[in-house]
């Protein structure tokens, strides 16, 4: 596995690999990783010649108070995980490398209406954070694929408006969210949980489960089935953030017509702010 820091050394082996007809794939990652990143990494293998993995901890992206300097940093332990894979390239740049020092304050990309709501409205400037070092990874590494977690479906959703509007030639992959035994979705901020909160912590996905159950045997009272679950979660010692339905193309309100749904959720338990989502269909 190469391993490169810069921008100069990335496009150079990039270039190469360009020359020799390779198709690249980008799975841009904080690190920390965990079996749903290396589903990620498989899945970009099959679907390009050359994979390369990226880890920069994005600082745009964290509000004030939240967990940057904390964030789980595991650089060894995450290079042994990708070499064990086959990845052909791990790009970890500095922070001056991706945002290069200036005296006037540095371009942002943001993608308006879907990153203001859910996790955008309970964590402003998030999503412009995503949009502009997703936008600067591909820049820099120019692949032919990019492949994403749907666990993170809204994330998922502004890249692929942001891809699609400013035309950039990436094919935009997302992968099913990967789970533990019984039902969490794995993420990096599960390391937050005590063991106790972990033995609580699947109950976001039953909830999810719950109510995709209600919406499957006819219950479309939308308000009224967010209010159970968010009932739900606290009598699971949460502290819901957010439990919405919405509609799965856009993530507007649905109406009682739409069948294509999806179930988001946000809830802080403990150190840890956890999220989750459930599609569901509704037609037959």
């Amino acid at each position: 596995m190469i391993i490169v820091n810069s921008v100069s050394q990335l496009r150079d082996q990039v270039a190469q690999w360009r020359r020799e007809g390779e198709r690249v794939a980008l799975v841009p990652t904080m690190g920390n990783l965990h079996a749903g990143h290396i589903e990620l990494i498989k899945q970009a293998d099959e679907l390009a010649d050359r994979v390369v993995v990226s880890v920069f901890v994005n600082p745009m992206q964290f509000g004030e108070g939240e967990d940057f300097d904390g964030y789980p940093r595991t650089m060894e332990a995450d290079a042994e995980k990708l070499e064990a894979v086959n990845t052909d390239l791990l790009f970890a740049p500095s922070v001056d490398e991706v945002y290069p020092k200036s005296d006037v304050e540095q371009t942002r990309v943001e993608v308006p209406g879907i990153s203001n709501i859910l996790c955008g409205a309970s964590r402003p400037g998030h999503f412009i954070g995503v949009a502009t070092v997703v936008c600067k990874l591909f820049n820099m590494v120019q692949p032919d694929i990019a492949v994403f977690g749907e666990k993170d479906y809204q994330q998922l959703m502004v890249i692929r408006r942001m891809t699609a509007d400013l035309s950039m030639p990436v094919m935009i992959y997302g992968l099913a969210t990967v789970r533990e035994e019984d039902g969490l979705a794995m993420s990096s901020r599960n390391g937050y949980l005590s063991k106790e909160e972990r033995g609580r912590a699947p109950a976001l996905c039953r909830t999810l489960q719950l109510i995709a159950i209600a919406l499957q045997t006819g219950d479309k009272d939308f308000s009224g089935l967010e209010s159970q679950a968010n009932a739900e979660l606290e009598k699971a010692g949460f502290s819901p953030d957010y439990f919405h339905i919405r509609r799965a193309n856009d993530l507007a309100d649905p109406t009682a017509e739409d069948n294509e749904l999806v179930l988001l959720a946000a809830a802080h338990l403990g150190k840890a702010r956890l999220i989750d989502n459930l599609p569901v269909n509704l037609e037959g």
